[in-house]
């Protein structure tokens, strides 16, 4: 090729790069403002949650969260402190973010009040939660405590801690991978190269992925906003290590750059496009959840992963060619140097330890590492993954849920956060004695437009108000349908009030077969119910997917079902301590259901990815030297990288713990603790010495399993 070809070409795609991180750049600080938080939106549109939802602004005027404002004192509220509370609710009356506001309602023991202010549908939750706060405690007499709680609290709460996903996530990801980078290259400009090469995919994947959330094609919100980062940062870097590696083996071997880049590409294509598939297909199986959160994250999560191999098969391959071997400065491998010797009494280092002892004792290492891992895995009999109360979301101080706490105290727990029942308007009133006769049910109103949110009392002579001073109003009808708001004596987000709202549905189902029963409590019945049916699907179809990949990969059976099953055991382990030190360590109230999905999502598909980058290069080095040659061959020369790359993508998902989020701790812990064991244990160990102890079964039925020699 003309040499002036060889210097245009990666000039050319350096140049694309820069392009597209010039105009994705900016996008770094948009993301949010194609992202929701809001929980109903991610359920599907079969959920009755969802269907109540939808219907809930046909009965009121009001179609916002609600904002719950409760001020106490200890000891009885004084006359100022009512007259306070009345200076309130008429400056939230006054705000254009603000639909409808409730009178002041008194608690009965005298020492509280509460005001309940529905949002309007265009208001930002968030913004005008903060704003709403700020309001109240400026309006504070000395003594008097106020809080602002509720679904709208709650998610503004939500929307503040996923504040730092833009900056602080990133850059201490970024930063943690640049310091591992330093320490493994020790080279000051090699790590730079990786790191902008991950970078630069990141961009290219934000703005695509906006894009398609600005035209309503995904859902984003602050979780999957937050693990695309991370996925894209971990995996786009471990792709550029394997790369590297290959790169500077051969420059040892080729004069020019040049064709140093076109052997490095040659052994590197391959896994690491069958890598990269694996997880894009993995990732992709989340399209078969029902709820929409999860579903957002397949397609988004697979946009990363492809601009991750991308990046690493272009860009990266041109940084170097333009550095060459300055690149590694001051360990430039020099053409013509030796390699390091692999395998041997001549090896050295401690891959070649490793590789020894694998050789000696490979039965007694894999069945060792493997009662290690199913010890670790029992920690999965007391795994809660069944959801959590909404106020644990968030970790740390939350003015909504210490609101919440005071307004248990002196009202209905549910008070603000009713279940809504959506029914037939002919059956009202047996609708309604179905409703008050369910234990947990304070009270049930109907929802009316023209009058605030639980004033209209529904029984036989149906339409008196509840409030001093408000007139007497119809509720409203439907579709020949009503809708029913019944308060609950329980917080909305409590395992009390989940039993109370399936009573519930059983109650109002026998009345009227076609009645649903939606609100906050419902939104997270439905949600955590789903999230439980979505984890029983695709945890299979994952495995079976990627069983199928490898076997094409592999030309083998057998290799591929020890690698699912080392994957399978690995993934237990990790859970089984996660479980252990959300338990009794960090004192956790649980997990959502989508915590052990996606943790088996990405551990099992970037597991493979190691699986992947190991196997190929044993497979690479059997065809050479024999089975036995090369697995100890193949180990020596991955046994870094592998290392390496999954300090790397360890440090990138633990990462996502600075985000106090309850979700994003613990899938942090489940995927950084689980892809160290995979890295040090499983692929170092396990894998090597299995593979080994079967010899040439472990690649039936290829040709290479019908190989008479066997070393």
């Amino acid at each position: 090729m003309p040499r002036s070809l060889r210097i245009a070409i990666p000039a050319l795609v350096i140049l694309v790069w820069l392009v597209v991180a010039s105009v994705g750049g900016p996008f770094f600080g948009r993301i949010a403002e194609v992202s929701t938080n809001d929980q109903t939106s991610f359920l599907p549109a079969s959920a009755d949650a969802t269907a109540v939802q939808d219907r809930s602004s046909d009965f009121r005027d009001a179609s916002g969260a609600p904002a719950i404002v409760v001020l106490e004192r200890d000891g009885g509220l004084t006359s100022t402190d009512t007259a306070a509370a009345g200076r309130i609710a008429a400056a939230l009356g006054d705000r254009d973010d603000v639909d409808q506001v409730s009178p002041v309602i008194p608690s009965e023991d005298g020492d509280a009040v509460e005001v309940v202010a529905t949002l309007t549908a265009s208001a930002e939750t968030g913004d005008a939660v903060a704003a709403i706060r700020t309001d109240v405690e400026g309006a504070l007499p000395d003594g008097l405590r106020g809080y602002v709680t509720g679904p709208a609290g709650f998610t503004a709460d939500l929307t503040e801690a996923f504040a730092g996903i833009d900056g602080l996530l990133l850059g201490v990801a970024l930063v943690a991978v640049l310091v591992i980078l330093i320490v493994v290259y020790r080279s000051p400009l090699l790590p730079f190269l990786v790191l902008a090469t991950a970078v630069f995919a990141l961009t290219a994947s934000i703005l695509v992925v906006w894009a398609l959330a600005k035209a309503g094609v995904v859902t984003v919100n602050g979780q999957v906003q937050g693990i695309l980062s991370i996925l894209v940062i971990g995996a786009a870097t471990d792709y550029a290590l394997l790369y590297t590696s290959r790169y500077r083996e051969a420059l040892r071997d080729h004069r020019t750059g040049w064709d140093a880049t076109k052997a490095a590409l040659r052994g590197s294509l391959e896994p690491i496009i069958a890598s990269g598939g694996t997880v894009i297909v993995g990732v992709l199986c989340l399209l078969l959840s029902d709820l929409n959160s999860n579903k957002a994250l397949g397609p988004v999560a697979a946009i990363g992963i492809a601009f991750s191999v991308l990046a690493a098969l272009t860009l990266l391959p041109a940084l170097l060619l333009c550095f060459r071997r300055a690149a590694f400065w001051p360990l430039r491998p020099a053409f013509g140097s030796a390699h390091p010797v692999l395998t041997g009494p001549d090896a050295r280092g401690l891959w070649a330890r490793v590789g020894r002892l694998v050789g000696r004792r490979s039965r007694v290492v894999w069945v060792v590492c493997t009662v290690g891992l199913l010890a670790m895995g029992t920690g999965l009999l007391g795994l809660r993954a069944d959801g959590v109360p909404q106020s644990d979301l968030v970790i740390g101080q939350s003015q909504a849920r210490d609101g919440q706490d005071v307004l248990a105290d002196h009202f209905p727990g549910g008070s603000g956060s009713p279940a809504l029942v959506l029914g037939d308007a002919d059956r009202i009133d047996r609708l309604a004695a179905a409703v008050t006769g369910v234990t947990g049910v304070d009270g049930v109103t109907a929802a009316a437009k023209d009058a605030p949110s639980g004033t209209t009392t529904v029984g036989t002579d149906a339409t008196t108000s509840t409030t001093p001073g408000a007139p007497a109003v119809e509720p409203t009808v439907s579709r020949g349908q009503v809708l029913l708001e019944a308060t609950l004596a329980d917080p909305a987000d409590s395992a009390a009030a989940e039993r109370t709202v399936r009573d519930l549905r059983t109650a109002v189902e026998r009345v009227d077969p076609g009645a649903r029963v939606g609100g906050v409590t419902a939104t997270a019945i439905d949600t955590n119910d789903t999230g439980i049916r979505d984890r029983t699907l695709i945890i299979p179809v994952v495995l079976v997917v990627i069983l199928l990949i490898l076997m094409l990969l592999l030309r083998s059976v057998v290799t591929p079902l020890v690698l699912i099953g080392s994957v399978i055991v690995s993934f237990a382990a990790a859970l089984g301590v996660g479980a252990l030190v959300f338990d009794h360590l960090f004192h956790f109230p649980g997990a959502d259901p989508s915590v052990p999905l996606f943790s088996f999502v990405f551990l099992v598909a970037l597991g493979v990815d190691y699986n992947i980058f190991l196997m190929t290069r044993v497979r690479e080095e059997t065809l050479r030297h024999g089975p036995r040659e090369g697995v100890l061959r193949g180990l020596g020369a991955t046994g870094g990288v592998i290392t390496s790359a999954g300090v790397v993508l360890a440090a990138t998902f633990a990462a996502l713990g600075v985000i106090p989020i309850l979700f994003l701790v613990q899938i942090a812990f489940v995927v950084a603790f689980g892809v160290l064991l995979d890295t040090v244990v499983v692929r170092s160990l396990l894998v090597p010495a299995l593979v080994l102890d079967l010899g040439r079964r472990a690649w039936w039925p290829s040709r290479l399993s019908r190989r008479p020699r066997d070393m």
